[in-house]
């Protein structure tokens, strides 16, 4: 009976013990749509490669169509860890368990980028007034609806505060990721395309001539760096691995070669960070909402006003929790 109880125990024991760092074998990094599958591919080879070494477990590259791709394979657990824009993130955070760990420092050193409105060098449209003024006879390339750079921003600073529908407004709209928008704008496929900084110096890098014929019509205020999700039940010791991997990368003996190796992500570094980076992009989110709702005529007005002040709430709290964080 001894001997019963003692095997019984360490059983138990056994079945009871955490593993989740001893079952980890690989690890599905996933990194958003914002160019084709190859080309992400060979951008982010070198690193993740470096990543596997340093970590200790595979690191699979996981690739999705879209960014929702991205997002619904972390929620089934299918990726663990991800490279988002910021309103991916959100979305990842939101209903993906995720949870932000790092951020990407440019290669010029800043901690953030730019949202932008770009158009063919011969067009006649020289800034954002020209867009809105001109709008029903503009074919617009905008970015995927998770997107910050591509369709959060300008959605807000350049739809929303100028009453534009970008459904109903231009002659035409198309969707596609960063690096379709930027080929169909220089082509003249489209007549203004959303794009970013960060990718505009991807593309003086990679295609220069492109580039001369492209030109700036909006800049947005400056957009938190893209981050950097985990899953929140990924094991203790793993997060810590790949955490101070990231922080250390691109410093140190080898910081010259690790840095030119992550060049065309493009990034110079990686900081720490956390889901407080996400507060201005809630508030743009929330804004971007109450402005759509007040303009709708055909809701129940005591249906209208409840969500408002719902959205007013929302927005008092974050205003708080950004003072906070000051």
């Amino acid at each position: 009976m001894k001997k019963l109880l003692f095997g019984l125990t360490a059983v138990l024991a056994i079945a009871m013990t955490p593993v989740a760092a001893q079952e980890t074998k690989e690890i599905n990094f996933g990194i958003i749509a914002t160019d084709s599958s190859s080309s992400l591919k060979k951008n982010w080879e070198a690193f993740l490669g470096d990543m596997e070494k340093s970590v200790g477990v595979k690191i699979n590259p996981f690739f999705a169509t879209d960014y929702a791709g991205i997002i619904e394979g972390m929620r089934f657990n299918k990726v663990q860890v991800a490279y988002y824009g910021n309103k991916s993130a959100m979305e990842a955070v939101d209903r993906a368990n995720g949870e932000i760990f790092a951020k990407v420092i440019s290669v010029d050193g800043t901690e953030g980028y730019n949202s932008l409105l770009i158009t063919h060098n011969d067009s006649p449209y020289k800034n954002v007034d020209d867009v809105v003024k001109h709008s029903k006879e503009i074919n617009f390339g905008i970015g995927d609806p998770n997107s910050t750079s591509g369709f959060l921003v300008p959605s807000y600073y350049v739809f929303a505060k100028n009453n534009l529908n970008p459904k109903t407004d231009f002659k035409t709209i198309r969707g596609a990721n960063h690096a379709s928008n930027f080929m169909a704008a220089a082509n003249k496929q489209v007549d203004v395309a959303t794009f970013n900084t960060a990718d505009y110096e991807k593309m003086e890098q990679s295609q220069p001539a492109l580039v001369k014929n492209v030109r700036i019509v909006w800049k947005s205020p400056l957009i938190p760096a893209d981050p950097f999700v985990w899953r929140k039940d990924l094991s203790a010791d793993l997060k810590v691995k790949i955490k101070d991997f990231m922080l250390s990368y691109g410093k140190g003996a080898n910081g010259a070669e690790q840095k030119e190796k992550i060049k065309l992500l493009p990034a110079g570094g990686f900081a720490a960070s956390s889901d407080d980076q996400l507060v201005p992009i809630r508030q743009i989110a929330l804004f971007s909402a109450r402005i759509k709702l007040e303009g709708d005529s055909n809701m129940d007005a005591a249906e209208k006003s409840k969500k408002i002040a719902d959205i007013n709430r929302k927005l008092d709290e974050l205003n708080q929790k950004l003072a906070l964080l000051k």
